[in-house]
């Protein structure tokens, strides 16, 4: 087992790692639209999902894997009204289609519109 960690995606703000990485796999835990050099939150669903994909994307690179080898993902919205702009830019990072569970949540840390989990091979 390795524990995945960079700088380039927001830290951990509990007692989790960003990924754990086991016989090939990665688990990367859920994240939230945080910039990492800033700290800062954009406004909106669109921005929100960017920053989120962006930050799922800097783990798998950490981790030696990336988009293209993500195989099941699980997306929270705060409002399943935003469904369909999430979508929108989701898909433009995970082009390969994986497996995927989104769902409406009554609230996600730091009061954020979505959040974005994935598990992919190396």
């Amino acid at each position: 087992m390795n524990v995945i960690k960079t700088e380039k995606a927001p830290g951990a703000i509990g007692p989790y790692s960003q990924a754990i990485e086991v016989n090939g796999m990665v688990f990367a835990s859920g994240q939230i639209p945080v910039n990492p050099a800033t700290g800062e939150i954009p406004e909106g669903i669109a921005a929100q999902a960017e920053q989120s994909c962006k930050n799922v994307g800097a783990i798998l690179e950490a981790a030696g894997s990336g988009f293209d080898k993500v195989i099941k993902t699980t997306c929270f919205l705060a409002d399943i009204a935003d469904f369909a702009a999430f979508n929108e830019v989701y898909a433009k990072y995970f082009v390969s289609k994986p497996a995927r569970s989104c769902v409406a949540v009554k609230e996600i840390p730091k009061g954020v519109l979505c959040e974005v989990e994935a598990i992919a091979v190396k």
